[in-house]
């Protein structure tokens, strides 16, 4: 089996080059290793050494130099936006709060459609739209250590 070790992001490979693609969501976009199978029958391990999310955009390098393109699944989400920065502001803290996955695209930040945080959204007086995109949120403090002070 063909195996994957390398990731080139997007910006670092040219997407002509591309010899298969993998079309996943954001939560199987974050892999260590798993099997794959790309649109056009390739069949592979991603072997990397620890956990990586993937981005829409991102190769795939195998060992034989072919590289799968990283397609992230449309996914039903919110794009929320303020009025102003403190609202942007309240709205980031009150999302954070709550943990939400969320991606920052431009002056607007899209979270999982979720009905609950929606009239969250909008009693804060921002406005929630819904779409359908893929979904590349920020990465968490999850894999990073904590140090407090003793």
């Amino acid at each position: 089996m063909k195996r994957a070790s390398q990731i080139r992001r997007a910006a670092e490979w040219n997407a002509a080059d591309e010899s298969d693609r993998v079309v996943l969501d954001a939560d199987d976009r974050h892999r260590r290793r798993v099997v794959l199978t790309g649109e056009r029958g390739t069949t592979f391990l991603l072997d990397l050494p620890q956990a990586t999310a993937l981005k829409d955009g991102d190769g795939l390098v195998l060992d034989d130099g072919a590289i799968v393109r990283v397609v992230g699944l449309p996914e039903p989400l919110l794009e929320v936006s303020a009025a102003n920065a403190l609202g942007f502001v309240r709205l980031a803290w009150h999302l954070g709060n709550r943990h939400t996955d969320a991606q920052f695209v431009g002056e607007t930040i899209r979270i999982r459609r979720d009905h609950v945080l929606e009239e969250m959204v909008r009693q804060l007086g921002a406005h929630a739209r819904p779409i359908e995109a893929p979904f590349d949120p920020e990465p968490g403090a999850q894999g990073h250590e904590h140090q407090h002070g003793s």
